[in-house]
């Protein structure tokens, strides 16, 4: 069936085919599903708005503002000014790059003639750059051309998220390769495949002359998915040099922990490692490595079973956190990242595709309805950066013209995606996985579906047949999917109660000669359940079936929050007031008992009241649940808080006294960084020689054994204190802190703080305040090490 790759990619095919083809390489039995032109969401369900909704966001954004810098840095006139927030300051052409994936994305899925032609006119004025280029390259990296050229002589200077002193330059060519692999395989257009050869025979003459560790030393910095597209590459062009380029770009320093089956993921920024994992199952899947094959398997499990939210999402700050404490997780405000899952959909969708096993299916429809969905603004498009976790937060959502975050970019292609996952098929056999209102076209066994449904508010679907051959049996097999907890669904045919097979694990068959006309009902009965946080501490979130459930809390009386971000460079995060605890409805009582006075409240629309168990402010509160991607432009409690009766009133005491020595240090904190994470340090412009970060106690450090350095903001002139956090295990270091290159304090690190993080305050001496804010600068002493600092704080004095 499957021949060898050149002879598998002369023609067109759909991503999703190439994933098909891959696994079917190793594995003839492998699931297929079907392109997204032959499936059409059907108005009327919040899918198919979401995906209209994107495609007007998409049609506010403008070509010429994305192609100026590619041109730019070809020495090209541009045709409008580059767009300004992440696009002019360092991750020029990033966003270009997804526009292509999300031009082709919708193109594909709904047949759009503008999102054609826009795509169209993107690949030619990148080719326009390209051939000016001269050497297969284009991107829109400042200064890239003589970075590049530096590279290719192994001058590399690489950290977590900057190579040769440029802003992850290998994560930003990343969605240049796969928009143009995206424009080819999923737009049809002809010359973006001659681009992408071009491109990748302008990577392959880059690390010719680099070792294996050089290589490696380059992948210290985030690099995006290289390993994946390379191998995509291999795929499209039958040249083995992008296998070996696949192998070469897979970081062993990640990958072998996970080869061993060992979670060493605590302090990782999470999306730097799931496109990996991502090129790891690539590359076993060319290549038939069974190790790492059960790596991105073993990296599945330990991400969607111990470190993610109900929501499916994960991460706080951008980083993973310790799995055995989900604390980070209720008390910040930068909770899970869009992008992560984005990935980690991606990632089960293969899984799923390989194997046929519906667990795969469990999470992304669980990640599907509840944080990609929730994401987008239903209003205006505005794309989700954080979904924070903690009670009584909120969400900031993209500006058109100002945001141009790297969620924004995987934004823009994910509401595109909701018929990638919906049916899939083996042989003749039609396999329904997710209850989204939709109709399939299978034109090689002469079928046509139409699956009509308004799940979750209704539990249940009707697939009417409106074409079939009507010669042969053929098999339709609809998901059963885990949150049904055994209960058997109830199945007819023209009205008719019938009895189903269960021939594969996780789904209900009925094989029969179908015709037109023909309508197979499935319904079933579902009720709410708890979920706990995955380290067993008292939060818990309330699900109806693979929906979460939360509710709109208005702490504050007559308060006026801004939603949109501003063009900042974090104004993806909201940073208004947090809500104090003892503020908002808490679970007081047993759980079950919670449960049991759950009522679902008349109308069409799914919503549910809790009548017993739930406390605000040391009164009884009724609260009103409805699905969490329907809250929007509000704060909201996704996990309630849970404890005893007894429990209540010791907690309101102390949640009080945290609370206003939170707001208390809030209000006399200028600025703060978190040194090693890449937000905080891309914000205070990082700069560093010699420096290295890492994470311990789950806290991010840096050091150096050279100097690195912040801009600390201080408008007024206030401050009057730097607070700097140290490790009591760092000893023996001896290192001089710089204000605008002046001396504030000579450190010498010694023993006496045992093994816990401590820390220090610093006067800031009359001299040398400044009203422009501080170069804060880190100078190691000559054999010694400047470090391990894991938190900085410019703090103004305290009220009177």
């Amino acid at each position: 069936m499957i021949c060898s790759p050149a002879a598998r990619f002369g023609r067109f095919v759909s991503p999703v085919a190439l994933a098909v083809a891959l696994a079917t390489s190793a594995n003839v039995d492998a699931m297929e599903l079907f392109s997204l032109e032959q499936v059409r969401l059907t108005a009327g369900s919040p899918f198919a708005h979401a995906q209209q909704t994107n495609i007007r966001y998409i049609e506010q954004l403008q070509p010429d503002k994305l192609l100026a810098p590619f041109l730019r840095e070809a020495g090209l006139a541009t045709k409008a000014e580059s767009y300004g927030n992440w696009e002019n300051t360092g991750l020029d052409g990033h966003i270009g790059g997804h526009y292509l994936s999300a031009l082709s994305l919708a193109y594909e899925a709904t047949g759009d003639a503008e999102m054609k032609h826009r795509l169209d006119y993107m690949i030619s004025e990148l080719r326009r750059a390209q051939l000016k280029n001269a050497n297969g390259y284009v991107g829109g990296i400042p200064g890239g051309m003589q970075m590049w050229a530096d590279i290719q002589a192994g001058k590399i200077k690489a950290d977590l998220f900057s190579l040769n002193d440029h802003w992850v330059p290998w994560y930003n060519i990343h969605k240049t390769f796969a928009g143009i692999r995206d424009a080819y395989l999923l737009g049809h257009n002809e010359l973006a495949k001659v681009m992408l050869v071009d491109l990748g025979k302008w990577a392959k003459a880059l690390v010719a002359n680099l070792s294996d560790e050089q290589i490696q030393t380059m992948l210290i910095s985030e690099h995006g998915g290289m390993n994946e597209v390379f191998a995509d590459m291999y795929d499209i062009t039958g040249d083995k040099d992008y296998l070996k380029l696949a192998e070469q770009f897979s970081q062993k320093i990640i990958l072998d922990p996970l080869v061993k089956h060992e979670d060493k993921l605590n302090g990782l920024h999470a999306n730097t490692q799931i496109p990996k994992v991502i090129g790891y199952l690539r590359v076993s899947e060319e290549e038939q490595k069974s190790d790492w094959h059960d790596a991105a398997e073993f990296f599945w499990e330990t991400v969607t079973k111990h470190r993610s939210v109900s929501i499916g999402g994960n991460s706080v700050r951008e980083h993973f956190h310790d799995s055995k404490d989900f604390t980070s997780m209720m008390e910040d405000v930068e909770g899970p990242e869009t992008c992560n899952t984005y990935n980690m959909l991606k990632l089960s969708k293969m899984l799923y595709q390989e194997s046929g096993d519906s667990r795969y299916l469990d999470f992304y429809e669980r990640a599907t309805f509840n944080h990609i969905l929730s994401s987008q603004n239903p209003d205006n498009g505005g794309l989700v950066y954080f979904t924070a976790m903690r009670p009584g937060h909120y969400r900031m959502y993209s500006n058109v013209d100002k945001s141009m975050w790297c969620c924004v970019g995987s934004g823009i292609e994910n509401h595109s995606k909701y018929g990638e996952m919906i049916y899939a098929h083996e042989h003749n056999e039609l396999l329904v996985n997710m209850f989204i209102g939709s109709t399939l076209n299978w034109p090689e066994q002469g079928l046509q579906v139409t699956q009509s449904t308004h799940f979750p508010d209704q539990n249940a679907m009707t697939l009417t047949v409106d074409k079939a051959l009507g010669k042969d049996k053929q098999a339709i097999s609809i998901r059963v999917p885990a949150w049904m907890n055994g209960v058997a669904p109830q199945l007819t045919l023209n009205g008719k109660p019938i009895k189903a097979e269960q021939r594969r694990s996780g789904y209900l068959t009925v094989e029969r000669n179908w015709h037109a006309g023909d309508k197979l009902a499935f319904s079933f009965g579902v009720q709410p359940t708890l979920e706990q946080l995955p380290d067993g501490s008292s939060y818990y979130s309330v699900l109806y079936g693979p929906v979460v459930l939360a509710s709109n809390v208005a702490p504050f009386a007559d308060e006026k929050l801004d939603f949109i971000a501003n063009g900042s460079r974090m104004g993806h995060i909201a940073a208004g007031p947090t809500c104090p605890p003892e503020a908002l409805p808490i679970m007081v009582g047993e759980p079950q008992a919670f449960l049991q006075g759950l009522k679902r409240l008349p109308g069409d629309k799914l919503a549910f009241s809790a009548e017993q168990g739930v406390r605000e402010k040391d009164q009884p509160k009724q609260i009103d649940l409805v699905p969490f991607f329907r809250i929007h432009e509000s704060r909201y409690e996704v996990y309630l808080p849970q404890m005893s009766v007894a429990e209540y009133p010791e907690f309101m005491a102390q949640a009080k006294a945290k609370e206003a020595a939170a707001e208390l240090l809030a209000q006399q904190t200028l600025d703060k960084i978190n040194p090693g994470e890449q937000q905080p340090e891309a914000e205070h412009n990082f700069a560093g020689e010699g420096s290295r970060a890492g994470v311990n106690k789950g806290i991010h450090w840096r050091d150096s054994s050279d100097w690195f350095a912040y801009d600390l903001t201080d408008r007024q002139g206030e401050a009057k204190t730097l607070r700097i956090t140290y490790f009591g295990g760092d000893v023996n270091r001896r290192f001089d802190i710089l204000l605008n290159g002046k001396l504030l304090q000579t450190v010498e690190m010694k023993p006496g703080h045992g093994d816990e993080m401590y820390q220090v305050d610093y006067p800031i001496p009359a001299k040398l305040a400044s009203k422009q804010g501080y170069r804060l600068k880190f100078v190691a002493k000559p054999g010694s090490i400047a470090g391990g600092i894991y938190g900085i704080r410019l703090l103004k004095a305290t009220a009177k």
